[in-house]
C-alpha cells in the first residue's frame, strides 16, 4: 500500500489507502474545528474565511487563516522534498517513513496534551494539524500519481459528478469512469465517517484521540516500511 508507486499500484491498493487515510484526515479535520474553530484540511474554506475577514478589516484573524494555508503548504513541501530525496536514493520505504513521521508528530502532540500540564495555544494546535494534513495529502498524491487525495474533498465531489455523467456516455467512458467513481466516492464517504467518528471520540477521550490516530497510522506505516526493507 505504501511501497508501489504510480502505475505499479492496483485499484484495490488505492482503495485501501484512500479509505484508511481519508478517515484519519476527516477525524483530524473535525477535531481541528472543535479545538480552534478552523478546518485543518479545508484550504478552500480557510482562504475564503481569510478573504471575508480581510474585507471586514479584521486583519489579524485574516492572517491566522492564511497561516493555516501556509502550514498546509509547508507540510506538503516537507513531504515532497523527503520523497524526492528518498526516490533518488532508491529508498523504497520513503512513503511509509513519511506517514510514520506524521504519526510521530501526532503521538507527541497527543502525549503532550493528555499527560503533561502543557497548555498549548489553540492556534498552534490547528497549525500543527494543518501541517500534518499537508504532509499526508502530499504523500498520497505522489505515491498514487494524483489518483488519491485524502484531504481534497471538493475535488473528489467534482470528480464524482464528472464520473456520474460519464456513466451515460460510451462504453469506453463508462469503463474508465467506474473505478474512478469507486475511488472518489470511497474517499468522500470515509472522510465524512472519519469526521463523525473523530468528533464523537474527541468528546469522550479528549486529546488522547491524537494518540489513537498516531497508533493507527503506525500500524499502517511501520509494517510497510519493514516490508520494503526486506524486499
Amino acid at each position: 500500500m505504501l511501497i508501489k508507486v504510480g502505475e505499479d499500484r492496483t485499484s484495490n491498493i488505492d482503495l485501501v489507502l484512500a479509505g484508511l487515510l481519508s478517515s484519519m484526515a476527516g477525524a483530524l479535520n473535525a477535531v481541528g474545528f472543535l479545538i480552534g474553530g478552523s478546518f485543518t484540511a479545508n484550504m478552500t474554506g480557510n482562504i475564503s474565511a481569510s478573504a471575508d475577514y480581510l474585507a471586514n478589516g479584521a486583519f489579524l484573524i485574516s492572517l491566522s487563516f492564511m497561516g493555516l494555508v501556509a502550514a498546509f503548504i509547508c507540510g506538503a513541501v516537507a513531504a515532497a522534498l523527503a520523497i524526492q530525496t528518498g526516490e533518488r536514493r532508491q529508498v523504497r520505504s520513503i512513503y511509509a517513513l513519511a506517514i510514520t513521521v506524521e504519526a510521530v508528530i501526532l503521538l507527541l502532540l497527543g502525549i503532550a496534551l493528555a499527560v503533561s500540564a502543557l497548555d498549548l495555544d489553540e492556534t498552534f494546535l490547528v497549525v500543527i494539524l494543518s501541517f500534518v494534513m499537508g504532509l499526508q495529502n502530499a504523500v498520497t498524491t505522489m505515491i498514487s500519481r494524483a489518483r488519491v487525495r485524502t484531504t481534497h474533498v471538493s475535488g473528489m465531489a467534482t470528480d464524482i459528478g464528472i464520473e456520474l455523467a460519464a456513466l451515460v456516455g460510451s462504453v469506453s467512458m463508462r469503463r474508465d469512469a467506474v473505478p474512478k467513481l469507486k475511488l472518489h466516492s470511497l474517499t468522500l464517504v470515509c472522510f465524512a465517517i472519519g469526521g463523525v467518528g473523530g468528533a464523537l471520540l474527541f468528546q469522550v477521550v479528549g486529546s488522547w484521540l491524537f494518540v489513537f490516530a498516531a497508533v493507527v497510522l503506525l500500524l499502517i506505516a511501520v509494517p510497510e516500511a519493514l516490508r520494503a526493507r526486506r524486499n
